[in-house]
């Protein structure tokens, strides 16, 4: 991009049109600054797929600009592509000191925290790049240490609010700066970039407080062990897992690595306090009375792997749920999971357990850690923006918030809805929507990132629903004709014992085709192979309705 002089740019490079991922940058002349740099999971289609990772093209080709990355909170969706955008601008990342916690096990994971530049920030924190200057405000949310963030520029404020929620009883007193807020406002928003996660659920986000009584009820009627899942990130959560497991006299066991990692970061931070000796290994859990027991563990998203659905088929080494045990879902299920949760919840009322699944008022186990209409007007009502992009959310999301930001004053057509790649320029006071840079999905898969595209992702899918016939050709190299007949072996397409009129029909039809293959085309194997894949496909579909992956082989002798 040619350098725009006095133009005040802010680019969507992922959390926009999406739940996950979210990356955005505000540039001011020559100084490029980062929010956030998550990650978000695959769904079913993408086989193979680890992570997804926003695409940093854009960064890259500028990054003698790039400033810093500073991070909101800590949550995967914000945190989890840190590690793959140090690799390639390793620039200092600010963030508060739980969230630098989590950002450390991440980076020591991947054996790069000795060379990254880690600075601590709190709600009082001033930071200055070039001619923009960035300070904080504490808002409400899910996990410890959360901040909204105001750039000041030459053009006006830009207010990013992170992900929020007000919550006027919130666990360990993380209230939200509400008069800090309204001073903002005051000053003057020029652009309010807002989340958007519920803008469809009216009303106002309940209280969190409201999930610790449920615990505490639930705790006291366990008549067996209780095992708890939540997300690993949520410590108010945990906080009340360990204040219920305390008044009723249970030891507490953790189970799942990122559980295990996350407990241990809050309290050596001092987010979570736990009494001497609660915590117990997971291998004593079976020497004490089941009454005694509480487990928190990974898994209220289903996870394949996480340490709940390997509870409830009865797959995880040395520690069993049994008829009667209460098992307590405390976490709502993220879009898309919804098919995996429900198969625990069978699993485990299979077993007989008494299950606590369901968000909101349906258990009182779980509470959005996003805001409802209500916060989001009230948000919009403090800050007042002449410019507004709803960010962190899906279209229908982003609509929505669009709708609540002009019931509250925000003059129509002052709102951008805008996709991943899109950039908003402010020059004199006006903003507009008028180019796009590289943006998208990196894919990670394994230690490869970026090198599974859509070709490859196209063959997976072919392999997965119709499987995999090889061809092998062997060939004369002098006389350029088959030496033997064709073999023909089938993986995930037809169970070959069944088939073997279809398959000896197959080896019919390769031979007339490679015998078919015009004199001037017999040196060129590329061509023989195009040939054979051709016609066998075409027989194939017509007689199984199926599209197998067709892998020509020829052998030269």
């Amino acid at each position: 991009m040619s350098k725009q002089e006095n133009t005040l740019s802010i680019f969507a490079l992922g959390g926009l049109n999406e739940i996950g991922k979210n990356m955005y940058a505000i540039q001011y002349e020559d100084d490029i600054i980062i929010i956030d740099c998550g990650n978000k999971f695959p769904d079913e289609s993408l086989l193979g797929i680890d992570l997804i990772i926003p695409d940093m093209s854009y960064l890259q080709e500028n990054k003698e600009k790039v400033r810093a990355l500073i991070v909101t909170h800590g949550h995967e969706d914000h945190i989890g592509g840190i590690p793959f955008f140090l690799k390639k601008l390793n620039v200092p990342v600010f963030a508060t000191r739980f969230t630098l916690g989590l950002i450390e096990l991440k980076l020591r994971e991947h054996k790069i925290l000795r060379e990254s530049e880690l600075k601590e920030i709190t709600s009082a924190s001033e930071l200055t790049f070039g001619k923009v200057s960035v300070d904080f405000f504490k808002v409400t949310h899910s996990i410890p240490d959360c901040l909204g963030m105001v750039f000041r520029t030459p053009e006006g404020n830009v207010v990013h609010t992170g992900d929020f929620k007000f919550d006027y009883t919130p666990a360990k007193n993380e209230h939200a700066d509400i008069h800090k807020l309204a001073e903002i406002g005051k000053e003057g928003v020029l652009l309010l970039l807002s989340e958007s996660t519920n803008a469809e659920r009216p009303g106002a986000t309940p209280s969190e407080q409201m999930v610790g009584e449920h615990v505490d009820e639930a705790f006291m009627k366990a008549q067996q062990k209780v095992i708890l899942s939540t997300f690993a990130s949520n410590v108010s959560r945990v906080q009340q897992v360990v204040d219920a497991a305390r008044k009723t006299n249970r030891k507490l066991a953790l189970l799942g690595r990122s559980m295990v990692n996350v407990v241990e970061v809050a309290m050596e931070r001092g987010y979570l306090q736990v009494p001497e000796g609660m915590i117990i290994d997971q291998n004593q859990i079976n020497d004490l009375p089941p009454e005694r027991v509480a487990i928190l563990c990974t898994g209220s998203q289903g996870e394949p792997m996480a340490a709940l659905s390997r509870l409830s088929t009865g797959n995880f080494r040395g520690v069993e749920v049994l008829p009667g045990d209460t098992v307590i879902l405390a976490a709502g299920p993220i879009p898309g999971n919804e098919r995996n949760v429900t198969r625990i919840v069978d699993n485990l009322f299979t077993i007989g357990a008494n299950v606590i699944y369901g968000s909101g008022s349906s258990s009182g186990m779980h509470v959005s850690g996003h805001g409802y209409q209500e916060d989001l007007k009230l948000m919009l009502t403090l800050m007042k923006p002449k410019y507004f992009i709803p960010i962190h959310g899906e279209m229908r999301m982003l609509q929505k918030h669009r709708l609540l930001a002009e019931s509250i004053g925000v003059e129509e057509g002052n709102t951008f809805i805008i996709n991943n790649g899109d950039v908003v320029d402010i020059k004199s006071g006006i903003a507009r929507h008028t180019r796009k840079v590289t943006a998208g999905n990196t894919y990670v898969d394994g230690v490869g990132v970026g090198d599974v595209g859509d070709i490859v992702l196209r063959d997976r899918k072919q392999l997965s629903e119709d499987g995999m016939l090889i061809v092998v050709l062997t060939m004369s190299k002098s006389e350029k004709k088959l030496v033997t007949s064709p073999d023909t072996i089938s993986r995930g397409f037809v169970y070959m014992r069944e088939s073997e009129e279809l398959l000896k029909d197959v080896n019919k039809l390769i031979e007339k085709t490679v015998n078919e293959v015009p004199e001037s085309n017999k040196n060129e194997w590329g061509v023989i192979k195009q040939h054979v894949k051709k016609s066998i496909g075409q027989y194939l579909f017509s007689h199984t309705r199926k599209k197998p992956m067709i892998l020509p082989i020829i052998i030269e002798i």
